[in-house]
């Protein structure tokens, strides 16, 4: 190869690198906002039950009540018809459209496929309707920064199964919005910000919630574990102002 030859070779390597740049950068996923939404663990806007359950970080909400039996405890805030519930609602809502409307690529269609045994990158992935974790370990494997939005036409169903994160990866910024209910089973050992367009059960006794859950309608627990992840306030899951 002559030198004329040699140096546009390298010319056209470097505009490859320089053009791939930006391209990576535009495929980062945007975090929606939660802003006053934050600061639950829980949130229903037609009600929360909780029977023989624990709720540890964070706060407990809804627009109308929150029904707490005796062998419920609630270690956060519980605000329910004040003004913080309704705020915390309307931020909900504003950034669940927001996951809604996200791009979902074509190869990141998962439609029909069990979501146990496989490892996944940041990014946003779609489920034309029912999404399942009935078994295995749902691995989300990236960086602090990485955003993983799962967008669920109808609903999620999990039985004794586990998301785990790798490689530095926070349950505070997976998202789930399911365009109608989430039920999380007996023993399911469940992460990030579980966001309905319905409902949100928790069915069995075993099962926990590192994260949020956030519903249109209501939120019912029986027998399960929830709380935000403990970092959720630091510099990689801040989400209020």
């Amino acid at each position: 190869m002559n030198r004329t030859a040699r140096f546009a070779a390298g010319i056209g390597a470097a505009l490859a690198l320089l053009s791939a740049a930006p391209l990576s950068a535009y495929a980062a996923t945007p975090a929606p906002f939660l802003g006053t939404a934050a600061q639950f663990v829980v949130l229903g806007g037609a009600g929360v039950t909780c029977t023989r359950s624990t709720v540890g970080l964070g706060a407990v909400g809804s627009k109308l009540t929150v029904t707490q039996t005796p062998n419920c405890s609630i270690a956060g805030a519980v605000h329910q018809r004040d003004a913080t519930a309704v705020s915390g609602f309307g931020a909900f809502d504003t950034a669940y459209t927001a996951l809604n409307a996200l791009t979902c690529p074509p190869a990141n269609n998962l439609t029909g496929q069990a979501l146990g045994g496989k490892t996944l990158a940041p990014g946003v992935y779609c489920f034309n309707t029912r999404a399942a974790l009935a078994t295995g370990i749902l691995t989300l494997a990236g960086p602090s920064s990485g955003v993983w939005v799962f967008q669920v036409g109808t609903g999620l169903t999990t039985g004794p199964a586990q998301v785990v994160m790798a490689g530095g990866g926070q349950a505070c910024n997976v998202y789930w919005a399911l365009g109608k209910a989430g039920t999380i089973g007996t023993g399911s050992k469940f992460l990030g910000n579980v966001m309905a367009g319905s409902a949100v059960t928790f069915t069995g006794t075993g099962s926990s919630l590192v994260g949020r859950a956030l519903a249109r309608t209501a939120v019912t627990m029986t027998g399960a574990s929830l709380r935000l992840p403990s970092n959720w306030n630091t510099s990689t899951c801040r989400q209020t102002p």
